[in-house]
């Protein structure tokens, strides 16, 4: 549940968001894929193709376009319509990591179907899934483990090596508190000291899913793709300006995560994040207490600097 912080006055914004239940279930368990509504569906697919190097995996007959690096599972499915997140994916590399989940949300009352099978190509390994929706009513996949030949074999300087993390956008983060950590099993790393922002991890990275509070329900904040170094950041930042992709946000270093970033937005104007140096977490080895940032521009870029429009905290 959500506690007032009264040691930390003047406290009237400052909430404690605590793990519960199924916390920490999860150690295996990586982002999978994630759909997008898009206005222009031509100009995404260029755009995804021409920035971030990916291919088209298959045009399904209701004209959605599934995108990814080549062989294995893919990243990200298209589809026409006003900009806006359709759904979002887990890989559950868990052992009955599935068979949990669907017990854990039944149990708390939660409507569980089963996964599409295009999603599930058993050629690919993926055998199982369900679906479910989250807390704003937007679908949930959880699948088992995929192949993805097309991942960590990249140029890093002209395609990122892998998708690395979500982050939702929402009008009050402690539903999802309830949802993904006291239900599906994930476990809070870091939040906000007003808990209007949590980072979640279900496997050694310190996330996989961020939630943040934005004043709109079902929102996508911003997803990120992973970057193997810091030098990666110079040419990715100079192959941007040659695209002529301008870059929103960056370069930077968050505070919570540790990680480097860059930000740039794609037609439709979802936010893309570049990110390297992850921090990592062991928790067989250790015992973590959340830590509680001050909500201030200088937690989430720990370099300072300009802080976009769409990146607000309380204390700013």
């Amino acid at each position: 549940m959500t506690t007032t912080d009264t040691a930390t006055a003047p406290a009237e914004n400052r909430l404690v968001l605590r793990e519960s239940g199924a916390a920490g279930a999860l150690r295996s368990t990586a982002v999978s894929h994630i759909g997008f509504r898009v206005p222009d569906l031509d100009a995404a697919e260029r755009f995804y193709g021409r920035v971030l190097g990916m291919r088209v995996h298959d045009r399904l007959d209701d004209g959605r376009v599934r995108l990814g690096w080549g062989a294995g599972h893919h990243v990200i499915e298209l589809r026409e319509g006003e900009q806006g997140l359709a759904h979002y994916g887990f890989e559950v590399r868990d052992e009955q990591g599935i068979a949990g989940i669907r017990e854990r949300l039944e149990a708390a009352g939660h409507e569980v179907a089963e996964l599409d099978p295009s999603y599930l190509d058993e050629a690919l390994g993926a055998a199982e899934g369900i679906v479910v929706v989250d807390p704003d009513g937007t679908p949930v996949h959880f699948h088992t483990e995929v192949a993805r030949q097309g991942e960590n074999a990249a140029d890093t300087g002209r395609r990122p090596i892998k998708f690395q993390h979500t982050t939702l956008g929402t009008v009050d983060v402690q539903p999802f508190v309830d949802f993904f950590v006291a239900t599906i099993g994930f476990r809070i790393s870091d939040q906000l000291a007003d808990g209007r922002f949590m980072w979640l991890r279900s496997d050694k990275d310190h996330h996989t899913l961020a939630v943040v509070e934005v004043g709109k329900a079902g929102d996508i904040d911003h997803y990120s793709y992973d970057l193997a170094e810091w030098g990666d950041f110079k040419a990715w930042c100079d192959r941007l300006t040659e695209l002529d992709v301008p870059v929103q946000w960056g370069p930077g270093r968050h505070g919570p995560g540790n990680n480097l970033f860059v930000f740039f937005d794609d037609p439709a104007g979802n936010h893309i994040e570049l990110s390297a140096e992850m921090e990592k977490f062991y928790d067989d080895n250790v015992v973590y207490t959340p830590r509680r940032w001050d909500p201030t521009p200088k937690s989430v870029n720990l370099w300072g600097g300009q802080t976009p429009r769409w990146r607000k905290t309380s204390e700013q």
